[in-house]
This record gives structure tokens, sequence and C-alpha cells, in this order.
């Protein structure tokens, strides 16, 4: 992936800046520490077993970097700073053009989650929000979240999301059937 490649072809540009925080178009240099936290929080991922760094480097050079070459790609992945420290990764992916919404993706630094979870997904989700309404003019974003971390939810609702649905036992997760918990936020809401 060349590292000149660093605006998707939908957005105004490659980085959203909101406070001391800053969303960037993702870049192939981000891919270890993505991989790190990944694999430190598979728990509450749709990813069943640990990425190893040749898979990694697979997904960036031949899913990633193909992105930017669309002007309508299924997904936008970021990197996310706290004054020029990346400190998080997320997105919208499962992008739907035809119906304009997508779902919000977003991971936190391993060591920073348990005193920095509010913060840091407060500040990602007003600049996640700005693109996905502002720039893309999307109806909807989405957060498909397993019910394995219930301090989430209430940061939804603060910034602007409905609860919107409790799917049932929808996911099999050590051993049991777990729920999963969509909460939405709409244009015509911000």
């Amino acid at each position: 992936m060349s590292e000149n490649i660093i605006k998707y072809k939908c957005l105004p540009t490659s980085e959203f800046i909101f406070d001391k925080f800053s969303l960037k178009s993702i870049r192939f240099e981000d891919r270890n520490l993505v991989l790190k936290w990944r694999n430190e929080q598979v728990f509450h991922l749709r990813q069943s077993e640990k990425l190893t760094v040749e898979e990694q480097d697979h997904y960036f050079i031949n899913v990633v970097s193909k992105l930017y070459e669309v002007d309508r790609p299924n997904q936008l992945l970021f990197s996310f700073f706290e004054n020029d420290e990346m400190v998080a990764y997320g997105g919208l992916v499962h992008i739907n053009w035809t119906d304009q919404h997508a779902e919000v993706s977003f991971l936190i630094n391993t060591d920073l989650q348990s005193h920095n979870f509010e913060y840091y997904w407060t500040s990602y989700l007003k600049i996640i929000s700005e693109i996905a309404f502002e720039h893309l003019k999307f109806h909807k974003i989405f957060t498909y979240a397993f019910d394995l971390r219930p301090q989430l939810y209430p940061i939804l609702i603060k910034a602007g999301f409905i609860f919107e649905a409790r799917l049932k036992e929808h996911c099999y997760f050590e051993s049991k059937f777990i729920d999963v918990l969509i909460h939405s936020k709409y244009a015509t809401t911000i």
C-alpha cells in the first residue's frame, strides 16, 4: 500500500479534527497497532481468532489499499489520534450506499480503555457523525455490539443514538449464545 494514498475519493480531506483529536485515513504503518489491539480484544469483535502479522499485512495490501481507489468503498477506516498519538482506530463499515447507512466501528488502545473509555468514544462519535452526515450525506449510522460492554450504551445515548433492537441469543460466544444490541443515529436527529 503506497503511503501517498491517504484520501478516500468520497471525502474532501484525509483528516478531520475535533478539539485535540484527529481522525485520519488509515495508513499502512498503523497496521501493527491495529493488529495488537484487535488480538487483545477479540472478545467483543466479530473475529473468531487472533490475527497473524501475515494476515494483517495481506489485509492492508489487498483490501485496505483498494478502498482508496473506488468512489464508493464498502468501508472507510481511520486512525484516531490524540495530540498526534494514535490511541484508537475505527470507521464506517458495511456501508450501504443505496440505503445511505453504515455501521460504526471503533477500537481503543487496550491500555487506555479502563480510564478513558467514555472520553474517547464521545470524541470519536462526534467526528464520525460529522463525516457520515455532513460529508457523506448518510441517512443513518448504527452500532452492532455484543452485549458484553454495558458501559458503552449510555455513551451512545448521550451522543444522540437511540436503542433500536436487541437480537436475542444472536451470536455464539464462549460456549453460549449472547445478545447483540443495535443503537442508531439518524441524520434527522442531529
